[in-house]
């Protein structure tokens, strides 16, 4: 805002000064002429008196002089009159230019202004949604809500319902926030701990409250540990700890626990494995694929025993189909036998039923009869 005043200043003084200089400029031409005037009056005083005698001459003289002074009053009242238009001009030019510099200049004060008001309205909703939030995460329930709800749609993002259950609940009365079903009945159970107290004291009271942290979370991985890892009723030797704070993981990482020792290292050998949100869903991701590539797995094998049992039954049907080759070539070979001996048979009929040469004097009835007999047999055949 104050730059903007003084670049309005500045612009006014500019057109001050201009201002000034053109009327300086003009007093410069009216003493210019009035200048030449003098001059011609000198003149005209020293022709009057180198002259006198000649007063033909003088009239002359006088009536030039007359014509040049009347020549020069016009100019000088036009330019006089050009001085005062061009300074009126000038100081219009000016007002009309300081008046929309202040313009523009309060223009832009409201717009400051306004902007102002919007920038201390979004602090306000800012503060306000942070109270929302710190009264949201204020009591263990409510982290331990926001946890579990957390939890349930990354397991939805990246799980088929069948392979999870949520709440799930052991013979020892204890639920554990969610449990991943595996192969061979196989259990892994996710809990969600949010050790946010601990973690938020930490920038105002330093060490001391690290250390507190640190105990904090312990106590969360022994309590996982002894709940959560059953092997007797099909768990997997490990559990999750699900973290649903990035900040909180990320300090859980950087912490160290009793006599230098991570953290996290104590985590591994109580064989509770610490996630966040984003190495959670990179954890369910993987599992979600090992589970499909053994369910693929699964797949082929019963394709492979259904291949098998198709390779025997078309062996059965191969040995069966030879049996009936064998069959239809005996058969065959029997069929051509028959026709052979049938051949012979009519062949041997044939010539006893044919007359001899001597006896052909003989043919009569009996001949007929012959003939006849000999076409009953052909038609028997």
């Amino acid at each position: 805002m104050i730059g903007v005043l003084i670049g309005v200043a500045i612009v006014v003084a500019i057109a001050v000064l201009w201002l000034v200089l053109q009327t300086v400029q003009s007093r410069q031409k009216n003493e210019n002429l009035e200048s030449q005037m003098n001059e011609l009056r000198r003149d005209l005083q020293t022709m009057a008196t180198a002259q006198a005698k000649s007063s033909g001459q003088m009239e002359v003289i006088a009536k030039a002089v007359a014509q040049r002074l009347d020549s020069v009053t016009p100019a000088l009242q036009e330019a006089i009159k050009s001085s005062a238009q061009i300074t009126g001009q000038l100081t219009s030019d000016a007002q009309t230019r300081m008046a929309e510099e202040l313009k523009n200049a309060r223009d832009q004060i409201s717009q400051i202004q306004r902007q102002l008001g919007e920038v201390h309205e979004a602090g306000t909703q800012l503060s306000q949604a942070a109270q929302t939030i710190e009264g949201i995460l204020g009591g263990a329930k409510s982290r331990g809500s926001l946890g579990e709800v957390t939890l349930e749609r990354l397991l939805e993002d990246s799980l088929p319902p069948s392979l999870y259950a949520k709440q799930y609940r052991f013979s020892s009365g204890e639920a554990a926030d969610a449990v991943i079903f595996l192969r061979d009945k196989k259990l892994m159970a996710i809990d969600s701990k949010f050790p946010l107290d601990a973690y938020r004291r930490i920038a105002t009271e330093g060490e001391e409250a690290r250390r507190a942290f640190a105990v904090a979370v312990k106590g969360h991985v022994d309590d996982v540990a002894k709940k959560y890892v059953v092997p007797e009723e099909g768990t997997l030797d490990l559990a999750l700890m699900f973290v649903p704070s990035e900040s909180v993981y990320y300090e859980l990482l950087m912490t160290d626990a009793i006599k230098g020792q991570p953290l996290d290292a104590y985590c591994r050998e109580r064989q509770v494995f610490a996630v966040s949100p984003n190495t959670l869903y990179a954890h369910l991701c993987v599992i979600a694929m090992g589970l499909r590539g053994m369910q693929t797995e699964e797949n082929v094998r019963c394709l492979l025993a259904s291949l098998s049992g198709l390779e025997k039954q078309l062996e059965k049907f191969a040995d069966k189909f030879g049996v009936l080759g064998t069959h239809l070539k005996n058969a065959s070979q029997s069929y051509s036998e028959t026709d052979k001996l049938l051949e012979k048979t009519q062949d041997g009929l044939r010539g006893m039923l044919v007359p001899a040469p001597a006896e052909t004097a003989l043919e009569g009835p009996q001949s007929k009869l012959s003939f006849a007999a000999e076409g009953s047999l052909k038609k028997g055949a």
